[in-house]
């Protein structure tokens, strides 16, 4: 077998040696946040550390967090907890933002891979609004203008909601700089464990709970707090904080690999490189070569990258982001997404750009037959 060299770091990141021992010595504990005896007690105590220490990677404090259980939940308690209000969401977004509302209207995005403003203050005439914009981009890595947007919302008395999942832990960021009325982070992109995220809510927003019951978290979201993954949660938010400097060393490593791809096939499409982007993040398209056929054949290598596009019941669909940068179809089916982390070294880089210039090679060859 081929020596594994994990590049899809935007689906998911490693659990931190650290965090998985502190969620082990958490699960070994009894106590439920809500009870008033001492294991409840210092569960309480417990939940109240990992809070704050999310509250301090973004700036915001401790009060505004609302665990969840990841961040499609935070999106959505985000969004449909909002009533009254049009819906303007960034053709950009996830699909747990896009999907949220058949009713949502699209913001525009420019082929550079960035939310179109011009187009969003137009549509802010219309009446009182949610803008929903994620500060950077899952597929491409672009770093959308949301402090702008958020100016721009304000200004029409529109709140402003930032997915901020793919970014935490990556690049700075403070809630409070971007004007983001509602942040949302998960877990497992920065180093905790799946199944836990949280969404920050200034404490002017008018936020309707979804899950009713219990009354936890100050009753915006209802249900026993998952605690061993929230202490998790907090920890790997407190490691982040302290070495986003990881992101120069993994920033060479994907330029290094964007150059040497490059260097091998110059006609092969890089989305986005116009624009400010994640220091991790590379989409790169294999001219005529469908995603699904490169991200098979680089898993045969033992390189893990992720397609473009989602992948349902078996059926490459094309991404939605790169359609609304006014990619071409067959362009857009042949794009790939590579992301890198703080265990990312040279090796991978080497194993990465031989095993897709074999491929390129190869099927150019067939191709010229």
């Amino acid at each position: 077998m081929p020596r594994a060299a994990y590049l899809d770091w935007n689906a998911t990141a490693p659990v931190r040696p650290e965090v998985a021992a502190a969620m082990a010595e958490a699960l070994a504990r009894c106590g439920n946040p809500s009870s008033v005896h001492r294991f409840g007690r210092a569960a309480r105590q417990a939940l109240e550390a990992a809070r704050a220490e999310v509250a301090a990677l973004i700036g915001a404090a401790p009060g505004e967090i609302v665990f969840t259980s990841g961040g499609t939940e935070a999106n959505q308690l985000a969004l449909r907890g909002l009533k009254g209000r049009r819906l303007l969401v960034s053709a950009l977004e996830h699909d747990s933002v896009r999907q949220v509302a058949p009713e949502a209207e699209p913001i525009p995005a420019t082929p550079t891979g960035v939310v179109d403003l011009a187009a969003l203050e137009r549509m802010l005439a219309g009446g009182a609004a949610v803008v929903s914009l994620m500060l950077a981009n899952n597929e491409t890595g672009a770093i959308q203008p949301v402090a702008d947007a958020a100016r721009l919302a304000h200004a029409h008395g529109a709140l402003l909601h930032c997915d901020a999942v793919q970014a935490a832990g990556k690049i700075p960021v403070a809630i409070g700089a971007l004007g983001a009325d509602l942040l949302s982070l998960s877990a497992h992109k920065l180093g905790g464990p799946q199944g836990v995220g949280a969404l920050a809510v200034r404490d002017a927003v008018p936020l309707a709970a979804r899950q009713t019951g219990g009354g936890q978290e100050r009753g915006r979201r209802a249900g026993t707090e998952n605690l061993p993954g929230i202490v998790g949660f907090g920890l790997a938010c407190r490691i982040a904080a302290e070495r986003l400097e990881e992101g120069a060393g993994v920033e060479r490593l994907r330029d290094l690999a964007e150059r040497r791809l490059a260097a091998l096939a110059p006609e092969a499409p890089i989305y986005a490189r116009e624009v400010p982007r994640l220091p991790n993040t590379l989409s790169i398209g294999m001219p005529n070569v469908p995603a699904s056929t490169q991200v098979m054949a680089l898993d045969l290598a033992g390189v893990m990258v992720s397609a473009g596009a989602a992948c349902s019941s078996g059926k490459l669909r094309r991404s939605a982001v790169l359609d609304a940068m006014g990619v071409p179809p067959e362009a857009a089916e042949s794009a790939i997404r590579i992301s890198l982390g703080w265990s990312t070294v040279e090796a991978d880089i080497d194993q990465l750009v031989d095993a897709w210039g074999a491929l390129y090679v190869r099927l150019r060859a067939r191709s010229a037959a």
